[in-house]
């Protein structure tokens, strides 16, 4: 049988992270009780993590602010935060390429559905709206967006039209879209940051697997280490 350390080295590499803090320690407990069988409490795993000197943040990395107010919702499909990532790769030639990842959040499961254009613009987001209508699995009420020129008046009635609310959220008030942010941080944590960009298709594929993992396999703080779809299910 492995041993801690090197089980945990392993799950590290995996995540792709080089520095955890007490929080990220409880995720670790949850992904070791449920992939490899083994229960240990947050507090054992982040002191082995401060003795092997991983729990310091890499030099020029900034600390997540904090909101005080936590906004939440019980139903699911009540209200959908939608936002986009702005993504950049580079070519065989060394070429910038830009992406645009859009994204939607159900605020009370935190299941999620993504889609990369190769434009910004509020045509994609017209289409990403169709989109997490067919994927979802259930009738959207609502969707909040920010005052991004993508999310205004011809996507606002394509909305509306569908029978969905359009809800902006107010300047400098980006905790009221915190989940869908949230999200973006683990989408660069957990997935950019390993994977080696080979054309869009590729991106598409592997951007597919990590949606399905993040509903239905990846452990969900908010939930005690259940998934998005068990969160789901639990509420439905």
């Amino acid at each position: 049988m492995p041993s801690l350390r090197s089980t945990a080295k392993s799950f590290f590499t995996t995540r792709g992270e080089l520095a955890w803090n007490q929080a990220e320690a409880e995720r670790i407990m949850w992904y070791l009780a449920r992939y490899r069988s083994i229960k240990l409490s947050d507090a054992t795993i982040y002191g082995i993590l401060k003795r092997n000197g991983l729990n310091r943040l890499p030099r020029g990395t900034r600390l997540r602010k904090i909101h005080t107010k936590c906004y939440n919702k019980q139903v699911p499909s009540h209200h959908i935060q939608m936002d986009v990532k702005f993504l950049t790769f580079f070519g065989k030639k060394g070429e910038k390429i830009r992406r645009f990842q859009y994204t939607a959040i159900d605020d009370a499961t935190r299941v999620r559905a993504h889609k990369v254009y190769q434009k910004h613009t509020q045509t994609n987001a017209i289409d990403f709206v169709d989109h997490i209508i067919d994927k979802f699995p259930f009738r959207i009420r609502e969707i909040r967006t920010d005052n991004g020129h993508e999310f205004q008046a011809t996507f606002n009635w394509h909305v509306e039209d569908l029978g969905i609310r359009h809800a902006d959220i107010k300047r400098g008030t980006p905790q009221l879209n915190g989940k869908v942010e949230r999200s973006h941080r683990s989408d660069g944590q957990e997935f950019y940051r390993l994977l080696s960009y080979k054309g869009d298709l590729d991106l598409e594929a592997k951007l597919d697997q990590w949606e399905h993992f993040y509903n239905f396999h990846r452990p969900h703080g908010a939930f005690k280490g259940k998934t998005p779809y068990e969160a789901l299910r639990e509420r439905l």
